[in-house]
C-alpha cells in the first residue's frame, strides 16, 4: 500500500471555498466557460461572465478543482484550467450536464472525499475520523491532533471553524431550504445523498451508514477500479478489509455497512462482465481482477449507470 501511504503524507488545505458550499449551477457553469476561456477565473470580467461575486468566483474554482471537474494545465501555475476527468464525463460526453442524476452527485462526492490536498477536512472526516457522531468542536480537535501527529502546521482557529462548518453544510441540509427549487436552494447538491444528519437541538452531527440504493452498481464498480489502481495497481486480488476500511476506499467514502458492501461485491461479476469477481475461500474474503480488460476507469456513463435516472 505504498501509494496509499504517500497520499496520506501529501499536502493539506483548509480553505479555498470562501465559506460557500457549491450550488447546482456552479460546476456546469465552470465547465461551460472554461472551454471558451481557460483563464476565466483570473480574468477581470470573471464576475460578469459567471454571474457571481468575487469570493464566489474563487469558491467555484476551488470546488471545480476539488471534484475533478476541472484541472490545472501543466506548467500554467494554476493560471489556466481545463476540463478534468469528471468534467469530461459529465459535460462533454453527454453524461449529465445539469446534475439531474443522483449518480453524478455520488461521483462528485467520491472525488471530493478523496481530495486530501484541496479538501482535507472532507477527506479526513470520511476516511480516518474514528467516530460516527461528532460536534463541530470535536472534529476541529481531531484535525488539530492529526496535524500535530503528522508534524504539520496548524491553521488558525477561525480557519478551522469555517472549514468544518462548510464541511457539515456540504452534506447536512439547512432548514431554510425547505420548499425551494433546486436552483434557488443555497444547500449543496450533496445534501441529497443523506450522508450526514445534524440534530439542531444537541448540535450533534452523525454519519449515516447503509446500502446506498441510489448508487448504481456500475458506478460503484468504476470507483472500486479507481481505488484499486491507486493502492494496488499490480495486484490481482484486493481484500474485503481494504475495500471496506482502507483510506479512500468505497466502503469508507460511501459509508456502506459491511453486509451491504458484501452484497455489492457479490454482484460485481455480473456488473463487470467477469472483470471483477468476489469470492470467500477458507474464510478469506477478496475480490479477484482479470488482467485482461481490467481498466474500468474508461467506463462511459451509460455503462456506469449515470444518466439512467434522467433518461427514463
Amino acid at each position: 500500500m505504498e501509494q496509499m501511504n504517500a497520499a496520506v503524507r501529501s499536502e493539506v488545505s483548509f480553505s479555498g471555498h470562501e465559506t460557500f458550499v457549491f450550488r447546482y449551477a456552479w460546476l456546469p457553469k465552470a465547465a461551460f466557460h472554461i472551454r471558451e476561456f481557460p483563464r476565466i477565473f483570473g480574468a477581470d470580467n470573471a464576475m460578469v461572465k459567471l454571474g457571481v461575486g468575487k469570493n464566489m468566483v474563487r469558491s467555484i474554482r476551488h470546488w471545480a478543482l476539488s471534484t475533478r471537474v476541472l484541472e490545472e494545465l501543466p506548467k500554467s501555475r494554476g493560471q489556466e484550467l481545463q476540463l478534468g476527468a469528471v468534467g469530461k464525463l459529465l459535460f462533454e460526453d453527454g453524461g449529465d450536464p445539469y446534475l439531474e442524476d443522483v449518480n453524478s452527485l455520488w461521483l462528485l462526492h467520491w472525488n471530493l472525499a478523496r481530495s486530501q490536498e484541496r479538501a482535507t477536512t472532507w477527506c479526513w472526516a470520511f476516511n480516518i475520523f474514528p467516530s460516527v457522531e461528532f460536534t463541530r468542536e470535536g472534529l476541529i480537535s481531531f484535525i488539530r491532533a492529526e496535524l500535530a501527529t503528522r508534524g504539520m502546521k496548524e491553521p488558525s482557529e477561525a480557519t478551522l471553524k469555517r472549514d468544518v462548518d462548510c464541511f457539515v453544510r456540504t452534506y447536512a441540509p439547512s432548514r431554510n431550504a425547505k420548499g425551494l427549487t433546486l436552483e434557488d436552494s443555497l444547500d449543496c447538491p450533496l445534501t441529497e445523498l443523506g450522508l450526514l444528519v445534524e440534530d439542531r437541538v444537541t448540535n450533534l452531527v452523525r454519519f449515516t451508514r447503509g446500502d446506498r440504493p441510489t448508487l448504481h452498481d456500475g458506478l460503484f464498480a468504476m470507483c472500486l477500479a479507481e481505488f484499486w489502481q491507486a493502492v494496488a495497481e499490480n495486484r490481482e486480488t484486493l481484500s474485503f478489509a481494504d475495500i471496506a476500511f482502507g483510506f479512500g476506499s468505497p466502503g469508507r467514502v460511501f459509508r456502506m455497512d459491511e453486509i451491504s458492501l458484501m452484497e455489492r461485491l457479490e454482484r460485481l461479476e455480473h456488473v463487470t462482465n467477469g472483470v471483477f469477481a468476489y469470492a470467500e475461500t477458507a474464510g478469506v474474503k477478496q475480490v479477484y481482477k482479470r488482467s485482461e480488460g481490467a481498466d474500468l476507469l474508461s467506463l462511459n456513463w451509460r455503462l456506469a449507470g449515470v444518466g439512467s435516472e434522467v433518461s427514463r
